[in-house]
């Protein structure tokens, strides 16, 4: 595996991969933003004329389903940040639809409004989710983050103020840049890379950018939700550094359209994106299992439309990139948790979720992160194509023997590259199925994730009498745990991730290695520092104590699917 500890250790950014920021796809693209914006309305047309087999009534259909849709979003679930003249337009479609019922007997009459109405709907669409890249904002944001997070982390581990200058302390020294780093570098130059992280947390996406500079990247572009667009400096900054607008709130199929062939054509244009495949955040803390597949699929088209007319000469092929990150504490886990409960039918209240992409959070989480020397990793995966082989430096597909593979001939049928929509979904799920294989093998196992596994599954199995919500609602006399026996259980756990790791099934954080009450008083501390409630404290008797069973449930989810809890 690669791994960028000099980096970590010395402090130095990566060269970047392309020098001059004009170059770069992302600039070059956003140079040309009306004619691309052009482009996404005309393929998202051809994708609904595909959808309604070019018939008139069928057009009309998706017409009156996407306003009905639509006109119940704004009326039960308005945002802040909405157009203040949607609902003038999507009374004018109404009107519209009605006028034109009148030409029944009429076709091409119909036919042209229908068309026009679509054609309206789609653009509305495509410039709400369309975004800009400004390299002067590109510039300030990689100087200012480091130096504002740089800034938090000298101040709040008690430095002097000399050291808060100088900025003794790094950010890289918290946030470390793991996995096949060096060949994400090397493929950057030969073809298009989608970036699939996990999706715990609001603060990712700043981190993922971070990151990618750190490794000398150019931007990439990503969706982001639209409620973070309720903060104006979020906002101004989100909008100028390519990141497009995603309401998951519009789950109509005009807006669907659009959406994927935003994410279709940026593709097609080479430029690197970021797709968080779970949809949204982890409501469990649980990593992914089962993947939202509507963006991986414009991936895979954005591959076959590239094996018959390549945009550009170097982005012929498109490289699926996992990552996964790994994070102590998360910001919005007692909401998310609740959440998660109250989906799954095991909790009998619920608060309902009002969180935006607040800056205070940003803060805090932050000043707890660098106060406590608290640890993050951003754990880059082994790269793949559409298909979900690994790929070589070069770019070449290889099969599980080794062996070379034509992925072009996977989309051809007699002799042509031909779109077939039920083959293409199957390659999308068997894709899905591998980058969820390979979250589980490129994450890395904390102290903290440790603790809380086993913490959970001792009061579980103590009390197997007792379904989730029982547990979950457990006295605080019934939630002690005697260290002696909680330190053998540590160790059996540690034992069978050592042996996982070695067997390249997944892999554990460089402070694991450790004795066992090292590894066990460092994840209690560690454990969910952020929270006023902590999941869990060491008393004066040496004995353990859970606080919250609902955050400690969250934190235990993060491993799941390992088969772990045979050993309790």
């Amino acid at each position: 595996m690669d791994s960028v500890q000099h980096y970590i250790k010395e402090g130095i950014l990566y060269e970047p991969i392309i020098p001059n920021i004009h170059q770069w796809p992302i600039a070059q693209l956003f140079q040309e933003k009306p004619a691309f914006v052009k482009e996404v309305i005309q393929y998202s047309m051809e994708q609904l004329h595909a959808q309604a087999g070019f018939q008139s009534d069928l057009k009309a259909d998706i017409l009156a389903r996407t306003m009905y849709l639509e006109r119940t979003r704004m009326k039960e679930n308005p945002w802040k940040v909405d157009p203040k003249d949607e609902g003038k337009f999507w009374t004018d479609i109404k009107k519209r639809l009605v006028h034109f019922e009148q030409y029944e007997d009429k076709a091409e009459i119909v036919d042209q409004g229908i068309e026009a109405m679509m054609n309206d709907v789609v653009s509305r669409y495509a410039y709400e989710i369309a975004s800009d890249f400004k390299p002067g904002v590109y510039h300030f944001a990689k100087r200012f983050l480091p130096l504002f997070f740089s800034t938090l982390l000298n101040a709040s581990a008690g430095k002097t103020f000399q050291a808060v200058i100088k900025h003794s302390v790094k950010l890289q020294e918290r946030v470390h840049l793991m996995g096949h780093v060096d060949h994400l570098r090397k493929l950057g130059k030969k073809g298009t890379i989608i970036l699939v992280p996990t999706h715990i947390s609001n603060v990712d996406s700043i981190l993922v950018g971070w990151g990618l500079h750190a490794l000398g990247m150019p931007a990439f572009i990503y969706g982001a939700g639209l409620n973070l667009y309720n903060n104006k400096i979020l906002a101004h900054f989100m909008n100028r550094l390519g990141a497009y607008t995603v309401d998951r709130r519009k789950r109509n199929p005009i807006y669907r359209a659009t959406l994927d062939s935003y994410a279709t054509i940026a593709t097609l244009q080479g430029v690197h994106g970021i797709f968080f495949p779970g949809g949204t955040r982890s409501r469990s803390g649980a990593i992914e299992k089962h993947l939202k597949l509507g963006l991986l699929s414009t991936a895979l088209e954005a591959q076959r439309r590239n094996f018959i007319y390549p945009v550009r000469a170097q982005s012929e092929k498109v490289f699926i990139v996992p990552l996964v990150m790994s994070y102590h504490f998360v910001l919005e886990a007692a909401s998310l948790i609740r959440q998660h409960l109250k989906h799954t039918g095991e909790e009998q209240y619920y608060i309902l979720d009002k969180e935006s992409g607040d800056l205070m959070k940003v803060l805090k989480f932050a000043w707890s992160t660098f106060s406590r020397s608290s640890d993050i990793v951003l754990s880059f995966g082994k790269p793949m194509d559409v298909l979900g082989n690994f790929v070589d430096e070069e770019g070449h597909s290889l099969n599980d023997r080794g062996q070379s593979v034509d992925v072009k001939s996977y989309f051809m049928t007699g002799g042509q590259v031909t779109k077939d929509p039920q083959r293409d979904q199957q390659y999308t799920r068997h894709l899905g199925e591998r980058i969820v294989e390979r979250y589980h093998i490129e994450n890395h196992v904390f102290n903290s994730h440790l603790v809380a596994f086993a913490a959970f599954e001792h009061l579980k199995k103590k009390h197997k009498e007792l379904d989730l919500y029982a547990l979950l609602r457990l006295p605080e006399d019934d939630r002690r745990i005697p260290m002696d026996e909680f330190q053998q259980l540590i160790e059996r756990l540690y034992q069978r991730l050592r042996e996982m790791q070695d067997a390249g099934r997944v892999h554990l954080a460089q402070h694991m290695v450790n004795d066992i009450p090292t590894i066990v008083q460092q994840g209690v501390a560690n454990l969910g520092i952020y929270h006023e409630k902590r999941p869990m404290r060491i008393q004066r008797d040496g004995s353990l104590s859970v606080e919250s069973m609902n955050l400690l449930y969250y934190y235990h989810n993060r491993l799941e699917g390992y088969e772990l809890e045979f050993l309790v």
